[in-house]
């Protein structure tokens, strides 16, 4: 097998892999009404069908992106593809809601464990440059895919078989996924191995894992509930302790030095104010063309397409860009085209069509995030040794992912409070959403131009000679 046939191929798994771990967060939702039918839930433990999905995702990220670099990457990528596989299994044939709910969990697991695994063998196999910018793109360009197009295969699967297959046809493309990785991939850790910091992920994780509780419990809870707060002031006092251990430890987890490199540290800000914003427009957008425009789940999962093909485009624009023109140009060209589409989207009126105001916007969104994606994560591994590979990855999947969660949970919240308080006044319930939902969509805006502003600290490309490795 040629060098570039095997290095595509390595390319396929991870995009595999990270299509799968995305496409659970959002594939569930439109088969929630059948699921409570079948196994009996109530209205409090069917939320947590995708909460403990999220929950265990986020929380245990960096400990997966930090293994990596321990064990071998294709070790534990192969270990996260065998227990998201096991649970998806388990959760399409459960006819309990407890043991759905933990093969939930542990297929979080297994994406908090893929997921960081599969970009790290991509920063692996491919130098930096024009070839590993291609291979970022595509990974990012996937991500994009599973979060856009989650709805529209929920409703197929849903529709043609039954809610279990939204579970059981993980099965056959984690076997393709592991074929390809024991074929292709090759075995890379870190240079050293120190001892895995238990006392620091034991605290990371537990942090993590509090701070989403916290935020995914404004969907049910107020901010000022014994739940969101204990959450928050839990999460608070872990993350401190976390830090502390950090900063004494022989072998820490995360080596706090590792964020005095400005391209990391500005890199995960911009995603997380990103991801706060992106997460919530497939989720704000579906609620209208099914709430307000009166479509159908299969119908409203079709007119997402053009923003699916959208994140594609931008993300081959994006990555054929980066040796030209570098990580921060685009960070910022993509995140103010991401800020305009989400201020075009405030315009949004109970009476406008899907032509006219969701298709335009959604493109530009979708555009602009599929251009910063493969520049944030550019700038974020960029320059940084192979031993902190993995926990670099983990890092920016972490921040995507906790910035999707808050930023979701808070603006859902805030587009809720607003829509009810327009219904007390006596307003119609179109036009109470779609006001909720506008006024998301315009703070939304101005927390991605933000992270435009963020973007332009983040260091200038070198000369086209390969940049010396950071030392952290």
């Amino acid at each position: 097998m040629t060098t570039v046939g095997r290095t595509g191929l390595v390319l396929l798994a991870s995009c595999l892999a990270q299509v799968m771990v995305v496409l659970d967060v959002s594939i569930v939702n439109v088969a929630i009404p059948s699921i409570r039918t079948a196994l009996g839930f109530d209205a409090e433990g069917l939320a947590w069908v995708v909460n403990a999905y999220t929950l265990a995702f986020a929380g245990f990220l960096l400990l997966g992106g930090r293994a990596a670099d321990l064990f071998g990457r294709r070790r534990v990528f192969l270990v996260g593809l065998g227990l998201f596989g096991l649970a998806s299994l388990i959760g399409g044939l459960a006819n309990d809601p407890s043991l759905l709910l933990a093969a939930r969990a542990v297929q979080g697991l297994g994406g908090a464990v893929l997921s960081p695994a599969s970009l790290v063998i991509l920063q692996t196999t491919y130098a930096e440059g024009a070839a590993r910018a291609r291979a970022f793109g595509w990974w990012s360009a996937m991500g994009g895919i599973g979060g856009a197009t989650g709805g529209l295969a929920g409703g197929v699967l849903v529709g043609l078989l039954s809610w279990r297959w939204i579970f059981l046809v993980n099965v056959p493309v984690v076997i393709l996924t592991a074929v390809l990785a024991l074929a292709v991939v090759r075995e890379t850790r870190a240079e050293e191995r120190p001892g895995l910091d238990v006392s620091g992920a034991v605290l990371v994780t537990g942090g993590l894992v509090a701070l989403v509780y916290g935020v995914v419990s404004l969907e049910s809870a107020t901010w000022t509930s014994p739940r969101v707060l204990g959450g928050l002031v839990a999460a608070a006092v872990l993350l401190t302790a976390f830090v502390l251990v950090q900063r004494r430890s022989r072998h820490p987890l995360v080596p706090l030095s590792v964020f005095r490199i400005r391209s990391v540290s500005t890199a995960n800000v911009v995603i997380l104010l990103i991801s706060s914003a992106m997460f919530s427009m497939w989720f704000f957008v579906s609620l209208h063309m099914q709430g307000v425009l009166g479509f159908d789940a299969l119908t409203a999962g079709l007119a997402f397409l053009p923003q699916s093909a959208s994140v594609v485009v931008g993300s081959q624009v994006s990555s054929r860009l980066l040796p030209r023109v570098g990580a921060r140009v685009l960070l910022v060209g993509g995140a103010t085209l991401t800020a305009a589409g989400f201020a075009w989207f405030a315009f949004l009126t109970p009476t406008t069509s899907w032509a006219a105001g969701i298709l335009g916007p959604g493109i530009a969104v979708s555009l602009g995030m599929g251009i910063v994606f493969p520049a944030v994560t550019t700038a974020a591994t960029t320059g940084v040794g192979p031993g902190l590979a993995g926990l670099v990855s983990g890092l920016v999947t972490t921040s995507r992912q906790i910035g999707g969660a808050i930023g979701l949970s808070v603006l859902s919240t805030l587009a809720a409070s607003h829509a009810a308080a327009l219904t007390t006044a006596g307003a119609a319930a179109p036009v109470a959403q779609t006001a909720g939902t506008t006024r998301a969509f315009a703070v939304a805006a101005i927390v991605v131009a933000a992270s435009a502003l963020v973007a332009l600290l983040v260091p200038a490309p070198r000369s086209a000679a390969a940049p010396e490795p950071a030392r952290v």
